[in-house]
């Protein structure tokens, strides 16, 4: 009898209720969270290199003969150490094993055996240590990684995988009708789940990839297609034609001509009758915030209410103070509504817009809470829609009777990207930027040059101005100790080059009151420097800070750099973003001219979309997106223009999936999207 998807991971072969624990760990839970627990990556065992052929710090396969197998050396307590010396006809490689006793005297001398591993030395003599030993029978073609906790590895993964193949597989059903699959030249889920877990060479892996990966990006596009057709067309109060001039009149420059037709884009959808649901896309400083206030100045004019979300207390106490300035000349109350305010603060702003005396509300997720009731919101506006999943938009938008949505987002993606991912929304896009507002200059440089920046930073400090230095997690030494080199270097330059000045650090373990703090005394100048070992907030504004240095930025993605560039240039001083990295790879010595060679974010964005390939342009939990298993927005970019079209087209006939055929598809993205909290209708 074969074994229920639903059945506790702790009832496979070779798990057990200890081990359960240590899956569960990496959201492993059931025998069917263990099925679609696809690997990350494969060892390709059917192509081993030759030993003379591989360069000193590649990760390879090698198919070796054991010389001969060296006596155990102790080199301190509790440290064992084997050398192993074993050939192929073209090198001779010197393999080095620690405490692993058993695993020594299980290789025999003659024998072949199939090693992976990092090789290290030089072309003349090869080493390899610690690699993993394959064995020559016991691998099936490409050998699978699976994402790891301490305690796991990805044999033991692979070994409790082929036991829930072999009991529980017949029980998946196959999401995808059998229409679409012929229609689609797709393989059938049985299939696509085995090979993807042991693929026979890299056709078998290409053929189930392919499947699952337009399965995930159907069900994706299904969930957003019906976000969106729950907000189409649904009427609301139609609002009357009002004349801007007054706003216009009191700002003390012109506005753009991107942000004049984004201000009449929006007017027009509140205007239409039906409630609005647009997109206002633009670099960091392109004016989006004033196109905002415009729209709330328009819902004023019309008697009703407007919100404004942003993701952190201190960019909502930044919007607040701005709006205020601008909007206070005109008669329109503003109030802020956060987390860490007192209670009485709190009960006065709720029962204000209780009454309609507060005309804009400005806030963080405090908004969100229950006991916040609007007389007649018509306008809610979410700021960084990336930092908010689409349940906390929606929530939002319910404090009102079909309110009209705004979001606004800092991060420049291409156009057909957008279209996909922001499915249910309209798009404005502001390319131009306000006059007088300076390019960054941004040098790329080397570690050699590191002291030369120094000075230079400290030159600015000198005449008043501030700066930011970002040094990124390092990666492949474990969190804590990645950040505690950080923190070191942080703590270094405080200490020493920069000893005469005020010295602000900012990590991702510090609390965010923590966090808020520094970039208060940031704001104020009371500190001159600023060293972050995690992405600055986006959206808070320093103009008097000039300089941007990013450490190992070969590290950050283009889109990611650009975003940090952005932290600078937004005052009247000339700026500038100096890029540390002593990389020699053309591809990442490609991605950093980019920055140099531009200031737009969406040339940055559609050079990050070619160059970055496979690689997920968003990471996997951006824009309130469901979590992908094996999907990637951009590496299969092809895959998903055609799950969308396939979607449009389903919908198109059910709307609401109730046919037969698409009654596991309706299942499927109903639990992919409660992930995120909210289910489509």
């Amino acid at each position: 009898m074969a074994a229920k998807l639903s059945a506790d991971i702790q009832f496979v072969k070779g798990v057990g209720e200890k081990r359960a624990k240590l899956y569960n760990k990496i959201g492993i839970n059931t025998v069917g969270d263990l099925l679609h627990y696809y690997p990350r990556n494969y060892i390709n065992a059917t192509k081993p290199i030759k030993a003379a052929e591989v360069v000193p710090g590649e990760t390879a396969v090698l198919r070796l003969t054991i010389a001969n197998v060296g006596a155990e050396q102790h080199i301190r307590k509790g440290m064992s150490i084997f050398k192993v010396k074993a050939y192929d006809e073209t090198a001779t490689v010197i393999i080095t094993f620690f405490n692993a006793k058993y695993t020594v005297e299980s290789l025999e001398e003659g024998e072949e055996y199939l090693f992976y591993g990092r090789v290290s030395g030089n072309f003349l003599r090869k080493e390899m240590s610690a690699p993993m030993i394959l064995g020559m029978g016991d691998f099936h073609g490409m050998i699978p990684v699976y994402s790891l906790t301490a305690g796991l590895t990805s044999k033991m993964i692979n070994l409790a995988v082929k036991s829930a193949l072999d009991s529980a597989l017949e029980n998946t059903a196959d999401a995808l009708p059998p229409l679409i699959r012929q229609k689609h030249k797709l393989c059938e889920i049985e299939y696509a789940v085995r090979e993807i877990h042991n693929p026979d060479d890299e056709t078998a892996l290409k053929i189930a990839r392919r499947r699952l990966v337009f399965e995930e990006l159907l069900i994706l596009s299904l969930g957003l297609l019906k976000v969106g057709s729950s907000d189409e067309n649904r009427k609301t109060e139609k609002l009357e034609a009002k004349s801007l001039d007054e706003f216009y009149n009191i700002l003390p420059y012109k506005l753009t001509e991107g942000q004049l037709l984004a201000i009449n884009e929006i007017i027009l959808d509140m205007t239409s009758g039906n409630a609005m649901n647009r997109l206002v896309q633009g670099d960091v400083g392109c004016g989006k915030t004033m196109v905002a206030v415009a729209a709330m100045y328009f819902a004023f004019l019309n008697g009703k209410q407007s919100a404004i979300m942003a993701p952190t207390e201190i960019l909502a106490v930044q919007h607040y103070e701005n709006i205020k300035e601008t909007m206070g000349k005109l008669g329109v109350k503003v109030s802020i509504l956060t987390g860490s305010m007192k209670a009485k603060e709190k009960k006065e702003v709720k029962e204000a817009l209780a009454k309609g005396e507060t005309h804009v509300c400005v806030g963080t997720h405090a908004i969100l809470t229950e006991d916040v009731e609007f007389k007649n919101l018509a306008l809610v506006i979410t700021d960084e829609q990336h930092r908010f999943g689409v349940a906390q938009r929606t929530n939002l938008a319910q404090k009102g009777l079909c309110t009209h949505t705004l979001v606004m987002s800092a991060t420049p993606i291409p156009r057909t990207l957008a279209l996909i991912v922001y499915g249910d929304l309209q798009v404005s896009r502001i390319t131009q930027m306000p006059k007088g507002r300076k390019p960054v200059e941004t040098l790329k440089i080397d570690g050699g040059k590191r002291q030369r920046a120094f000075n230079f930073i400290k030159s600015k400090l000198d005449t008043g101005n501030q700066a930011y230095i970002v040094c990124p997690l390092i990666e492949n030494t474990g969190e804590e100790n990645s950040l505690k080199s950080a923190v070191e270097y942080a703590n270094e330059i405080a200490e020493k080059q920069f000893a005469d000045y005020s010295v602000g650090i900012i990590h991702g373990k510090m609390k965010s009151l923590e966090k808020d703090k520094i970039m208060e005394q940031f704001k104020t100048g009371e500190i001159q420097l600023l060293v972050s070992t995690t992405v600055i907030e986006v959206g808070v504004d320093v103009p008097n800070a000039v300089v941007m240095m990013i450490e190992n930025a070969e590290r950050f993605g283009l889109s990611q750099l650009h975003q940090l560039r952005g932290r600078v240039g937004r005052g009247k001083d000339e700026s500038w973003c100096i890029l540390v990295s002593d990389s020699k790879n053309p591809d990442t010595q490609r991605r950093l001219k980019v920055l140099c060679d531009t200031n737009s974010g969406f040339d940055v964005a559609e050079e990050d979309l070619k160059l970055r390939g496979a690689g997920d342009f968003f990471g996997n939990r951006q824009h309130g997106l469901p979590e992908f298993k094996i999907a990637s927005l951009t590496g299969d970019f092809d895959v998903l223009q055609e799950a969308r079209q396939e979607a449009e087209e389903i919908l198109s006939l059910d709307p609401d999936l109730q046919s037969f055929e698409n009654r596991y598809l309706n299942r499927k993205m109903k639990s992919m999207f409660a992930a995120v909290g909210y289910s489509p209708n």
